[in-house]
């Protein structure tokens, strides 16, 4: 019986296997720094969960600096699919900077080809820079008028804000 035991877990089920071949989807952590309990990098697939969440290997990451709407505000699902169509079929790098969120560890994200994700959301004016936490990193990118566009539609969404007279 101890050779068949054997036999399957050398050969693996056949989604292993497949696995095996596209070895850099996988997704990968890099252990934590001497003296600190948290990984330093992840490099994966993601799961995109809301405009600035994605999850690699379940691991969830807040994309730093940057600030989106929630699902449930204006532009929420809008930001969650544009994060969504970037990283679609790309293995992201995550670099944490040692700090955590609402239990999500927070994370600069790149594309393989070396875009930055919390830039990519910015420049399209579905996340606004988030200056307390990036230094004002990402402000010189946000489109004229997106903060006011974000932060006035939330801002309505909530009853605070008389809607903008149209004609």
């Amino acid at each position: 019986m101890g050779i068949f035991r054997w036999i399957a877990a050398m050969l693996g089920s056949g989604s292993a296997r497949k696995r095996a071949r596209g070895a850099t989807s996988l997704p990968t952590v890099v252990g934590p720094r001497p003296g600190h309990g948290s990984p330093t990098r992840a490099m994966g697939r993601c799961y995109v969960q809301d405009g600035d969440t994605i999850y690699i290997d379940g691991t969830a990451i807040r994309l730093a600096g940057i600030d989106a709407p929630e699902l449930d505000q204006p532009y929420g699902q809008k930001a969650k699919y544009h994060l969504m169509d970037l990283c679609k079929g790309h293995v992201v790098r995550a670099e944490f900077d040692g700090s955590s969120t609402y239990d999500r560890l927070v994370a600069t994200c790149f594309l393989p080809d070396g875009r930055d994700l919390s830039a990519e959301m910015v420049e399209v004016g579905l996340a606004l820079d988030w200056r307390r936490f990036s230094g004002g990193k990402y402000r010189n990118l946000e489109p004229d008028g997106s903060r006011k566009r974000l932060w006035r539609v939330e801002a309505r969404h909530r009853g605070r804000y008389p809607p903008t007279r149209l004609g």
